[in-house]
């Protein structure tokens, strides 16, 4: 029995696979739990056509990711925090003042999507990462600047 899987099943394939199974299996556990579906004509088309459209879609993503990128690396976010004696700084900034900052400027990020490899404790410019898609990653410059 010929099976295309609608989600990854361990040990069998991935998505959209077309695996051979044995009848009992494929009836009693991937149909019935709806991991798969009785690969015919007809279910073959349409699974080369929704590959095909997610394909078209990721694209899509992938480029307004790039056109992102482009606009936000031309970016230089401010930002003002206390600093006491010798420049010591009170407080650092976080994911969520950056995405707040980002909104600001029309840009919508996921707080989590956000990288900062070290907190951002130190007067002057810092470059960090903001993942706007898998295969898309942008650097951010920020400035920190004593507050007034």
């Amino acid at each position: 029995m010929k099976v295309i899987l609608l989600k990854d099943v361990k040990g069998q394939g991935k998505r959209h696979d077309i695996i051979d199974v044995k009848d009992g299996y494929g009836n009693n556990f991937l149909i019935k739990k709806e991991l798969g579906v009785l690969a015919t004509e007809d279910s073959i088309k349409r699974l080369k056509s929704d590959v095909k459209s997610e394909k078209d879609n990721e694209a899509r993503l992938i480029k307004e990711a790039e056109e992102a990128k482009k606009e936000i690396e031309k970016l230089v976010l401010n930002f003002e925090l206390k600093a006491g004696a010798q420049d010591k700084v009170f407080g650092s900034i976080s994911q969520k003042q950056i995405v707040e900052a980002l909104k600001e400027k029309g840009f919508l990020v996921d707080k989590k999507k956000v990288i900062i490899t070290s907190p951002i404790q130190s007067l002057g410019f810092h470059t960090l990462k903001i993942e706007l898609h898998k295969k898309v990653v942008a650097d951010l410059k920020i400035e920190i600047k004593k507050e007034k």
